[in-house]
């Protein structure tokens, strides 16, 4: 019988050692499930052209704000300098956090930035839309509530990052390795 926990321990001393798991499938998880999701719903946002991303579309304002856009009479002009400063920066964050993350520069810092996006957009969505619906709650048998269930998912991974830092494969690893080699060297 002490057999078997002995190489049970083994196991488990040897996985706990691997520190670079973690981290690691946790910034591809990210980008198998969630970078897409936020680049799309960046472009849903920005207006025509070559220089669209200068100037939001009208779905950005509904989107991001719309409790003050229909407020406002759905036009963009009508809203105060804070408030297209708050489209531009959701819009911003959309493209720019999730890239960062995906490649692992300063990953720390973007998984905690999209952290607070992601429950600004969940308060917009229950606050600003009125999506009751898809609050969901916990600890009942449906695990589909599209904010609760699934961004505390979303949430979970982008903690893991906080915590962990990209891993081995992150630039910003890479770019510790180089300084810590420049260093050695003088």
């Amino acid at each position: 019988m002490l057999r078997p926990m002995n190489i049970y321990d083994s196991i488990v001393a040897h996985m706990a050692e691997q520190d670079w798991i973690i981290p690691t499938l946790g910034r591809l998880l990210f980008a198998a499930t969630l970078l897409m999701y936020f680049i799309n719903s960046g472009l849903t946002k920005i207006g025509q052209g070559l220089y669209g991303i200068l100037s939001p579309s009208v779905g950005a304002y509904v989107q991001i704000l719309p409790k003050a856009f229909d407020a406002a009479g759905y036009d963009p002009s009508s809203l105060g300098t804070l408030q297209h400063i708050i489209v531009y920066a959701g819009i911003l964050a959309e493209f720019v956090l999730p890239s960062l993350i995906v490649l692992g520069l300063f990953t720390r810092l973007a998984a905690l930035g999209l952290i607070g996006f992601v429950i600004v957009q969940s308060l917009t969505d229950v606050l600003g839309h009125g999506q009751v619906d898809a609050l969901g709650g916990w600890f009942d048998r449906f695990p589909d509530g599209t904010i609760l269930d699934q961004r505390s998912f979303w949430v979970f991974v982008l903690l893991t990052l906080v915590i962990k830092g990209g891993g081995p494969f992150a630039v910003d690893r890479l770019a510790v390795l180089q300084t810590r080699r420049s260093q050695k060297a003088l």
